[in-house]
């Protein structure tokens, strides 16, 4: 059975693998003209003062998504924040994540410009921690009035982060109000053959709030399917007299059936240390469909600076790891080479044993119900005290406990009455 399991989701992969190379072989057989035509009519959308003030902050790096569900979904991501990619959205999704999780993605962007990148998360209980690191490298080679080349010269920026959320008055029925927050350093590299004098370091921070609950739910299932979310992200002083892309970003998403999840997220962008205007409100806006299993597709559109951005991405799991494979169209996006792909492999390294502890909590609980239900009130008693003293804040042992109780407090007092004696309390 495993191994027929493993060869549909072989199949499975490579089917989407095909599907994403036949997709961008097509389009690469379009004419340069009319893709130009078809994205202008796009753009024509959009009146001039959509990109206006656009371009005039540092670390671009800060803004280019890691790869993963995040950018699959147009960065719609906010309030979502169910895997690792979580890190540049919302920093308090760490306390909420369901496994540590390691991983590793690559993202071909313009030309022999690449990123890589690399996160890392896990949680106990209701703290979550998290860090990331980003690696932004453009080559430039530089040529005499003769076409010979002269010298070659590298640019790159980095930045790392490092997450702490934690989840405050969680409880079985309410999932509780997670913050949480990012510190990040960053670092670019200009040679001075290409600008002299303009390596630099910044330092910022991000800043979130998330919560989840149950709304408008038509399936069961213990997961909330609504969340909502709001996050400051890159919030800190100028480096070399230029703001950092610093934004304000709100979202919700929403599960209206199992399989389906939807995304909204507003941004803001802001400049508090600098008198420069501040760039136009950007939109984003994601749609996950879990298909099997090990199999889902995803897809995102942003527009941002008057920039349409549109995603295409899906993820095939195999046992403890994760492909996904996604693609961006945009203005910089160019048909005839292969740009504006990512890959991510993440790797699930286990719960720490919340799901374990919760099945014993839950057998526990399924038992003392059994034992109420015959009347064995001391029994039920003692399921429910195991149960709590595994996880405190599962309330309907606590509830059960305490009907529990009162009955066997009745019944000791009307056995008083009939017999004369003292009652013995229950505990």
């Amino acid at each position: 059975m495993k191994l027929r399991v493993t060869l549909r989701k072989d199949r499975v992969l490579f089917f989407f693998l095909g599907l994403v190379i036949t997709a961008y072989a097509s389009a690469a057989g379009v004419p340069d003209e009319a893709f130009s035509t078809w994205y202008g009519d796009i753009a024509e959308r959009y009146s001039v003062e959509d990109v206006e003030n656009t371009g005039l902050t540092v670390f671009p790096t800060l803004e280019i998504p890691m790869g993963g569900e995040y950018e699959a979904l147009g960065s719609a991501y906010t309030a979502a924040g169910r895997d690792v990619t979580y890190l540049e959205a919302n920093p308090a999704a760490s306390a909420g994540i369901l496994n540590t999780e390691l991983a590793v993605f690559h993202n071909n962007l313009i030309a022999d410009t690449n990123m890589e990148s690399a996160a890392y998360t896990t949680r106990f209980d209701n703290l979550g921690t998290g860090v990331g690191i980003k690696y932004l490298h453009v080559p430039f080679t530089e040529y005499d009035d003769f076409g010979v080349q002269r010298a070659t010269a590298r640019y790159s920026e980095a930045v790392a982060a490092f997450n702490v959320s934690y989840n405050f008055f969680n409880s079985f029925y309410y999932h509780g109000l997670a913050v949480g927050a990012n510190l990040k350093l960053a670092y670019r590299d200009i040679p001075d053959v290409i600008v002299p004098e303009q390596s630099a370091a910044g330092v910022m921070g991000d800043f979130g709030v998330l919560t989840r609950f149950d709304f408008l739910k038509f399936y069961p299932s213990s997961s909330r399917n609504m969340s909502i979310g709001t996050t400051l992200r890159n919030f800190g002083p100028n480096v070399l007299n230029e703001p950092l892309p610093t934004t304000w970003s709100s979202g919700i998403a929403y599960s209206p059936l199992r399989p389906v999840l939807v995304t909204a997220d507003i941004n803001v962008p802001v400049m508090p240390f600098s008198d420069l205007p501040a760039p136009p409100i950007g939109y984003a806006f994601g749609t996950a469909v879990t298909v099997t299993d090990f199999f889902m597709l995803r897809g995102g559109y942003q527009l941002k600076g008057g920039n349409p951005r549109i995603n295409l991405g899906g993820s095939i799991g195999m046992s403890d790891m994760t492909v996904t494979v996604n693609y961006t169209l945009d203005m910089t996006t160019q048909l005839r080479t292969f740009d504006r792909f990512s890959l991510q492999a993440s790797f699930s390294l286990g719960d720490r044993g919340r799901r374990d502890r919760q099945d014993i909590v839950r057998d526990y609980y399924l038992d003392a119900l059994e034992a109420f239900a015959q009347g064995d009130l001391e029994r039920t008693i003692e399921l429910t005290s195991h149960a709590l003293m595994i996880d405190p804040t599962f309330q309907p042992a606590s509830e059960t406990r305490q009907m529990a109780a009162r009955m066997l407090d009745l019944q000791r007092q009307m056995e008083q009455i009939r017999t004369g004696s003292e009652p013995t309390p229950a505990d």
